[in-house]
């Protein structure tokens, strides 16, 4: 018998995303006799502790006898169970500062952990993550601020629907002035961006046209790798040369920011990657962008004026052109920027149901079989040590 764990999330503010939806796991325990699943007891959780029970999954605050356990975000040191074999997000993989004493708990804890953001195929294509609602509320919510900010149309928060279907309700009829949108990305963030973009019925339009060009009509271009970098020798652009020596490229996207009134920003950022733009870039004349959705969302990444994460309450801030210092929202002379790093919570139980789905559909039988190399791939560690893959985060495990 397999016994699989659902563990109330513990990061403070508290993410109301589950792995497994309680449909979900009716479907496994019908599929599967040998897997047993229980959730510790949640207030929080998207889908009720009746909603779980009503699916044949018991509640039980104890998950010491669970051989595998799923949560979302990071969890508490205070709350790891030694020995154990979890999959969460576990945001180390960059050796993020604020989540190396965690990052060392594990180890000492002799922990197996599968981070969900290390799941990929063998082209390095992600497999599972709820980039896709990120964007979707991201861009709702860039704008929603724009729309705040000029006093041309209003858009409703996105956690006040009760679905995503109820969501695209808010789009019948809304009129939106000329504006011109610059999508950047191609993965799952830039898919649920797009589709909120055709749901608004914003047009695309060619790079081009786009640089070139007023519009009389609402438009968007998308911006991938090969609009956004160039090799600093050979101007041009090869997608795994770049994923391999990403230091070795410029970015390109200044004349963007001369013909664009808000950027909707998906891209994959790490330190060695060319920024969209250096900060003192924004206090020239021709950077005329007024709204950022920073849907990445990292701080002084590739948006270099990202201040760090604001609340679901309260998602935008202003950043004044000339002092580059933090503001209140839409003030003269600022940018406004949407900096989130939960979005998927505003649609909670849309996100969780696509994210275990994918679950399912490629991590089950190999994660509770025989295991796999993607499996392995997605190790970080394994019962307390690095496995080979990571061995570069050794220095951030032992706190150098």
């Amino acid at each position: 018998m397999i016994r699989i764990g659902l563990i109330r999330e513990g990061k403070v503010p508290a993410d109301n995303r589950v792995a497994l939806t309680p449909a979900q796991c009716k479907w496994i325990l019908k599929n599967r006799s040998d897997i047993q699943i229980v959730i510790q007891s949640s207030p929080a959780r998207c889908f009720s502790d009746r909603e779980y029970l009503l699916a044949g999954v018991s509640t039980r605050e104890d998950l010491g006898e669970c051989d595998v356990l799923f949560g979302i975000k990071e969890v508490p040191i205070s709350q790891l169970i030694p020995g154990k074999t979890y999959l969460f997000f576990s945001h180390t993989k960059k050796k993020q500062p604020h989540n190396q004493p965690l990052f060392r708990a594990i180890l000492e804890k002799k922990i197996t952990l599968i981070d969900y953001e290390c799941l990929e195929h063998e082209d390095g294509q992600r497999i599972i993550g709820f980039g896709f609602f990120a964007g979707v509320v991201g861009a709702h919510n860039g704008m929603m601020a724009y729309g705040l900010r000029t006093g041309l149309y209003n858009l409703e928060r996105v956690y006040k629907q009760r679905s995503f279907r109820e969501l695209i309700h808010n789009y019948f009829g809304i009129r939106l002035p000329s504006v011109k949108i610059a999508v950047t990305g191609s993965g799952r963030v830039a898919h649920g961006i797009l589709e909120i973009m055709n749901l608004m019925e914003i047009h695309e339009v060619d790079n081009e046209d786009y640089l070139r060009r007023r519009f009389s009509y609402p438009v968007y271009t998308q911006l991938k790798g090969a609009e956004l970098y160039r090799h600093k020798v050979t101007e041009t652009y090869n997608r795994e040369d770049f994923h391999d020596h990403p230091e070795q490229y410029r970015c390109t996207f200044l004349p963007y920011a001369a013909q664009t009134d808000i950027l909707m920003n998906g891209v994959y950022w790490d330190k060695d990657v060319p920024r969209l733009f250096e900060k003192e870039d924004v206090r020239s004349e021709d950077f005329i962008i007024q709204t950022i959705a920073d849907i990445t969302d990292d701080a002084n990444g590739s948006v270099p004026i990202n201040c760090g994460d604001q609340s679901i309450a309260d998602p935008i801030y202003g950043v004044d052109k000339i002092t580059l210092e933090k503001t209140a929202p839409y003030l003269q002379g600022s940018i406004d920027i949407m900096a989130v790093g939960n979005l998927p919570n505003e649609l909670p139980r849309d996100a969780s149901r696509y994210f275990g789905e994918q679950l399912i559909k490629f991590i089950f039988e190999d994660l509770l079989g025989n295991g796999s190399a993607m499996i392995d791939r997605a190790t970080i560690v394994k019962n307390g040590e690095l496995t080979p893959p990571y061995e570069y985060l050794r220095d951030y495990a032992e706190g150098r």
